[in-house]
Formats: structure tokens, sequence, C-alpha cells
């Protein structure tokens, strides 16, 4: 009687490695790619939210913090995001105290790496919520405009973008 002998040859598992190993570096490659991509979309909603947030803390007419030059008042000119393209991994949550167009700092609001500014994007850009309505006033190099488009992207792959467009009705878009 012949004896049945179980196991793997030598040949199945070499093609059963290399088979894992192809898929692995797929897998791999692809994972890296889908995590830049979303880091660019949680950008782009990051951004939309904080233009919200100025917009809340206007509405809401919120005292500045405390370490700002305008501690524990409401600025006459309301709060606001700017942005120029030179600095082109932040924005600024400003407040404007005295109405008169002079962004004071509350907070410096950076990009996940590598998520920058398009160089398409305007070279500035801010845009304003006066209390209590709140008027809004959008600026885009130094100009008032009805709406405003920022591009952002991935610093290595410029070909992946994410289009924000914000207008003076309140209406955010990303593409």
């Amino acid at each position: 009687m012949l004896e049945k002998k179980t196991g793997f040859t030598l040949i199945e598992l070499i093609v059963v490695i290399s088979v894992i190993s192809i898929l692995s570096v797929f897998i791999a490659a692809n994972y890296r790619a889908g995590e830049r991509q979303l880091a660019l979309e949680r950008a782009a909603y990051q951004f939309s939210q904080d233009i919200r947030k100025a917009q809340a803390m206007a509405m809401a007419s919120t005292r500045c913090p405390a370490d700002t030059a305008c501690a524990g008042n409401v600025p006459d000119g309301g709060y606001g995001l700017y942005l120029e393209r030179n600095n082109n991994n932040y924005y600024i949550l400003y407040a404007d105290i005295n109405d008169n167009g002079e962004r004071e700092e509350i907070e410096r609001i950076y990009f996940e790496k590598p998520v920058v500014f398009s160089a398409s994007s305007p070279a500035s850009f801010s845009i304003n919520f006066k209390p209590p309505d709140p008027i809004i006033i959008i600026n885009v190099n130094n100009m008032n405009q009805d709406s405003a488009t920022i591009i952002i992207t991935l610093g290595l792959e410029p070909s992946k973008t994410k289009t924000i467009t914000v207008n003076k009705a309140g209406l955010i878009e990303i593409e």
C-alpha cells in the first residue's frame, strides 16, 4: 500500500509568497496615495469650518481671547480669515479691533503636510464678518469681491487639488 504524503511543495510555497508580496506592494503604494488625498480633503473642510468659526464669532459678538491686543473686548471690525500665497502652508484667524482693516492675529492655522495653497490661488485673500448681522467682506488681491476661489494642492503633486469657493451669501463649496 502506498502512503499518501500531505504538505506543500517548494514550488507551491514560492508561488504563494510571490503573489502575497506583489499584492502587498500594490496595497502599500495605494495606501500612501489615499492618505495624501485624505489630507487634502481634510484641509479643505478645515478651511471651510474655520470660515464658519469666524462667522460664528462675529454673530455671537465673541470677546477676544485674553492673549491678544483686544483681550476681553468685542472687535468693532469683526472676525475673519486671511491668507497670503507667499505663506502657502497656513492662514490666520484674526480680529479687526478698531474697524480699520488692521488684523490682530488670534490663531495661525497650519495645513497638514504636504498640503499648500496653489500657485493659481489669489496672492491674498481675506473674508471678514462684521457683527452683528454680520456684514461679509471678501477681499481678493486688495479688491472687494462678491466671491473668491481658493485652490489648495498637494505640494509634490500639483495635479491633485481641491477648490474652495466662498461667496457673500455665505455659501462655501468644495470641489
